[in-house]
């Protein structure tokens, strides 16, 4: 799939943003997760970042090429984005991979969700 700059960057955002906010500390707080992430130090981010980037962006750039109209998000199957994950998994113990499949395939999920709106200009696959 052919995101933009802009597009992978709000995903891995947002991405990062719901794992932060699905920590228990933030669960039975109820705290702003925007306030937590401003106030999170750019180094704490960056590692939160890497950790999440390194994980979807493999998977992101490896799903199939899909037409998106203007103001639409790319849509895919759970079969579709577990074959992707599968496929960047290297070799780990089945009960390992079973649990690695699973949560990547809940992280690439949470970034298709986050993805912004294709806008009119961005990527077009007739180009």
């Amino acid at each position: 799939m052919r995101l933009t700059e802009h597009e992978l960057t709000v995903a891995l955002t947002g991405t990062a943003k719901a794992f932060l906010g699905s920590g228990r500390k933030f669960r039975k707080g109820g705290a702003d997760i925007d306030q937590v992430w401003d106030e999170t130090d750019r180094f704490q981010r960056f590692k939160l970042l890497d950790s999440i980037g390194t994980q979807i962006f493999p998977v992101l750039t490896d799903l199939p090429d899909v037409d998106v109209p203007v103001g639409g998000r790319p849509t895919f199957s759970e079969e579709q984005i577990r074959e992707s994950v599968e496929r960047h998994i290297g070799d780990v113990g089945r009960l390992r991979r079973a649990v690695t499949v699973k949560a990547r395939v809940a992280l690439v999920q949470a970034a298709l969700s986050n993805l912004p709106p294709r806008a009119e200009g961005d990527l077009r696959l007739d180009g």
